[in-house]
């Protein structure tokens, strides 16, 4: 006996109505869209060419990298301490308090031992710190094939975003 496979219900075609370079121009045209009661739901952005940026933050030493690992060690270490103070049926409270705070100092130091091992071991290859994301290099913003025209007037009303095309 086969099962039945689930039914899906087929996307309707959609159409770019604008295109911006920056994602808050694509938001105020969507946003305006809304104010005069187009139906939103039948709208999307998409980002295109997409490219990831490395911010770089700062050089890494060996105390950057001990003072990184102690600060996660302390978080990780007070966190268990805690939950095992929780067991204590004596008194959680105290209890629980003390083993966040003895697991905070002894994560703190595991942590930076554990930071340094790692930073020693790398051998001067990547000896800074970043902070990665993604951005669109524009934004395009689509409706149902349907609805197409009146985005479209309405994007081109006097007050309207108007229907830009990104460079």
């Amino acid at each position: 006996m086969s099962t039945p496979r689930p039914t899906t219900t087929p996307t309707p075609p959609r159409q770019v109505i604008a295109s911006y370079g920056d994602y808050a121009d694509a938001e105020r045209a969507v946003d305006h869209l809304s104010d005069h009661d187009f139906p939103v739901e039948r709208a999307m952005i998409v980002g295109r060419g997409l490219e990831m940026v490395e911010q770089i933050t700062g050089r890494t030493t060996y105390l950057s990298a001990a003072g990184r690992g102690a600060v996660s060690g302390a978080v990780v270490g007070a966190l268990i301490g805690w939950l095992f103070g929780l067991f204590d049926w004596v008194a959680p409270l105290i209890a629980s308090l003390l083993l966040a705070l003895y697991g905070a100092v002894f994560g703190a130091i595991i942590g930076a031992v554990v930071a340094l091992v790692a930073h020693a071991l790398s051998g001067g290859r990547r000896d800074f710190s970043s902070v990665p994301s993604f951005r669109a290099q524009s934004h395009d913003v689509l409706v149902d094939a349907e609805v197409a025209d009146r985005a479209v007037a309405l994007l081109r009303e006097a007050e309207g975003p108007g229907p830009q095309r990104a460079g």
